[in-house]
């Protein structure tokens, strides 16, 4: 089985290098590490869960493009969100980029390790070579 490691480290708040990669493609999978709303800068985007959302999936869409992937390709999502309340809108944000080809998921209330409203990670097929 052959391993390869899509962006070999992670980045966290403030451009800070952190022990993981974006994603590892292994045995005809990508797994996407958990991502949460950071632009460009290394900074978490403001303005709540909806824009938090959008920034999040923007984010996986480009890790998984980087695999030769896009969300059509996910197969199983895990979400994290730090408050309840936001479950509603979170809903109607990831709808919008699945459609039609949602993915098995799991969602729960957990807090989160920075100042986020939300984190996904993504596992997804691979397409074949």
């Amino acid at each position: 089985m052959s391993i390869e490691r899509i962006g070999a480290a992670g980045t966290g708040t403030g451009g800070q290098s952190l022990p993981f990669c974006q994603a590892t493609v292994a045995n005809g999978f990508v797994f996407v590490s958990g991502q949460v709303a950071m632009n460009e800068n290394g900074e978490v985007v403001e303005g709540g869960i909806v824009p938090q959302t959008h920034k999040t999936i923007e984010n996986l869409v480009t890790i998984l493009a980087k695999a030769g992937c896009t969300l059509k390709d996910v197969v199983k999502a895990n979400v994290w969100l730090d408050d309840a309340r936001d479950f509603h809108a979170f809903n109607r944000v990831y709808a919008t980029y699945f459609g039609a080809a949602m993915p098995a998921r799991a969602c729960v209330q957990s807090p989160l390790m920075i100042d986020a409203k939300v984190e996904i990670e993504v596992i997804a097929l691979a397409p074949r070579a």
